[in-house]
């Protein structure tokens, strides 16, 4: 039964007479079947066609759209002529099939019509700031300042309305494979997750403040402490981030995960049927990847220039260093020579060669801040067997090197390839934007499927050039592969050791984007200190910082892990739009304002005073 008529038979009983006082059917509910019969609908008005005095009514509510009529003839047809758009009326009449040649077979409702009888304003509507019919290009500020009205319009409320399917889903999922939802608490205390807390003043301790998790981490896993297996929830989460296309400001939900007495495979070999299930019941026929492979993190930067790649995208970066080694382009010869970590990536381009689109990529690089880009393009000259190496590149370093990279990339005529050259850790992100650069100016990305991947092995640490200190790279609550005698040795020999730990951590990505990310957890308190201790925080700062979990690990904890998809990322590529803010109710702005609500705001005088706070007007901002 469909949505509409269960709601129709819910409001009548019988789905037929007139009894409710607002409406019989839905909008979306009456067919063929209902010819003859009395309806009384509610919505807004869609649209008022005149048509030789003849008035069509587009009657809309959530479940659909039915067509009104009023003649002259019509005892309704008086009020129908004040009617406008977004008008809120009842409407009583008979159901009746379309004149023939009119029927509208996009629509249910589209073989019949109201002839109306009686109609009620039930509320009047202003002129809009904002349409709702189509889907007009308004500012995106005007937009959500009344964002009640844009998600009346029918894609957007069909994105809204998805987005619950896909939840639905993933719960009823996670429910079959045993899983149990778990709320955890939102006051709560700070939780380096790699961004900044929103804090909450207590009023009954002064000067001290709660903060909104940015996860359930400790919470999750004190649950696993606590006995309890097999958790989820579809979490909210606050961060205090800059906006970006994939992330929302202030608020976002995830789908967290934690599971007892499991390894990484266990963890795997549980999810990936469930997120595998979730995209192929919502691709509508895109093929969806079968057995993700698992790709470690050293293999993702140096082959696609990214921890989170578009597999859709065939190319695949490769090492020529030793190509340009002692070779005559002096540029990449004189960086080998001087400094051993120096390292040439190629990036080849099918079908790119020609000058005209290297030109183009090298102007492209230099819009980036980057001197340009070298290449090669190959060519078949008249009368040659053998293909010619075209570009400065080619010319110095001669046939002999050009025809080796030309043999180790698998090139062909009408080839291109792209360099790019110097410590990898400095460029593999720029050498990333350039094979995107080069898949989507090719046309080579396929853009009908839904690619996913685990990313695996990711270091345990990273070296923060900023403050010159060795920081966490991901969760700092991972397992360190080798354990605590892996952090012993690494200690021992030095920052380069420690820089090479690999850590239980993973990622899943899909068409460019990290959906999900996980980890074995540390359960073992010594471990944990000295995770910690290695990234400059000591037993002292730890207790203070996360007691309550070191305190539960000293009282017997289980080995564990689990994950956190995010909402927001899965549906918004589910349903194709272009950022999160399209795939959520009520978003903020790029500035991280509620403009419809008005958040954030000032807060008053008396509330401070309670909570003894004094705020500090900030000089830059002209206070």
């Amino acid at each position: 039964m469909s949505e509409a008529k269960a709601v129709t038979k819910a409001a009548t009983g019988k789905g037929s007479a007139i009894g409710a006082r607002y409406r019989s059917h839905t909008c979306g509910a009456l067919t063929a079947a209902d010819i003859g019969t009395t309806a009384r609908l509610s919505g807004w008005v869609h649209r008022v066609r005149d048509h030789g005095g003849v008035l069509f009514i587009d009657l809309r509510d959530h479940y659909g759209l039915t067509q009104v009529v009023a003649d002259p003839d019509s005892p309704a047809f008086k009020i129908a002529e004040k009617v406008r758009a977004e008008w809120v009326i009842r409407v009583d009449g008979k159901v009746r099939a379309r004149p023939e040649g009119t029927a509208n077979s996009e629509l249910p409702t589209g073989e019949i019509e109201i002839y109306a009888t009686e109609i009620e304003v039930l509320s009047e509507a202003k002129e809009l700031p904002v349409p709702v019919f189509g889907e007009p290009d308004y500012p995106e500020d005007l937009r959500l300042t009344y964002r009640f009205l844009d998600l009346r319009r029918e894609t957007l409320h069909a994105i809204i309305m998805r987005r619950l399917e896909i939840t639905r889903f993933i719960r009823d999922a996670m429910h079959g494979a045993g899983f149990n939802e778990f709320p955890t608490p939102i006051l709560t205390a700070s939780s380096p997750e790699g961004a900044r807390d929103f804090l909450v003043p207590s009023r009954i301790h002064a000067g001290k403040f709660y903060a909104l998790p940015q996860a359930p981490q400790q919470y999750k896993q004190l649950l696993m402490v606590s006995g309890f297996d097999r958790y989820f929830q579809i979490a909210p989460c606050f961060r205090d981030e800059d906006p970006r296309a994939d992330r929302l400001p202030g608020e976002f939900y995830q789908l967290d995960v934690e599971m007892s007495f499991v390894e990484q495979e266990d963890i795997f070999q549980t999810m990936e049927p469930i997120l595998t299930g979730l995209f192929e019941r919502f691709a509508e026929g895109k093929p969806v990847t079968q057995g993700w492979p698992r790709i470690p993190y050293d293999d993702a930067i140096s082959k696609y220039g990214s921890d989170k790649p578009d597999l859709r995208n065939p190319i695949e970066m490769q090492d020529v260093t030793e190509h340009f080694r002692d070779s005559g382009f002096k540029v990449f010869a004189g960086m080998i020579a001087k400094d051993p970590a120096v390292r040439v990536w190629a990036i080849p381009a099918p079908t790119g060669g020609s000058r005209a689109f290297c030109d183009r990529m090298n102007s492209w690089a230099q819009g980036e801040g980057q001197p340009g880009l070298g290449y090669i393009f190959y060519r078949k000259a008249d009368g040659a067997e053998a293909l010619e190496a075209a570009g400065p590149i080619g010319k110095n370093i001669g046939p002999e090197r050009s025809e080796a990279i030309r043999a180790q990339l698998g090139l062909k005529d009408g080839d291109a390839v792209f360099f790019a050259a110097g410590t990898p850790a400095r460029f593999y992100k720029f050498a990333g934007a350039a094979r995107d650069r080069v898949g989507q100016e090719l046309k080579l990305i396929d853009e009908d499927r839904f690619a996913l991947a685990w990313i695996v092995d990711f270091p345990m640490y990273e070296w923060n050039e900023e403050d010159k200190q060795v920081d966490f790279s991901h969760n700092p609550f991972s397992m360190p592969q080798g354990g605590a005698e892996a952090l012993d040795a690494a200690s021992k020999a030095g920052r380069d050791a420690i820089l090479s730990l690999k850590a239980y951590q993973y990622d899943i990505v899909c068409n460019g984007y990290e959906i999900a990310s996980g980890s074995v957890r540390n359960h073992r308190p010594d471990t944990m200190i000295k995770a910690f201790g290695i990234a400059g925080l000591g037993p002292e700062v730890v207790e203070e910082r996360f007691g309550g979990m070191l305190k539960a690990f000293q009282y017997g904890a289980p080995p564990h892990g689990g994950m956190a998809a995010g909402i927001e990322r899965m549906v918004m590529l589910l349903t194709g739009c272009k950022a999160v803010r399209d795939v959520a109710l009520f978003p903020m702005n790029q500035q991280a304002q509620d403009l419809l609500m008005g958040a954030p705001s000032e807060a008053s005088a008396k509330q401070l005073r309670e909570l003894s706070i004094r705020v500090v007007k900030d000089a830059k901002a002209g206070g």
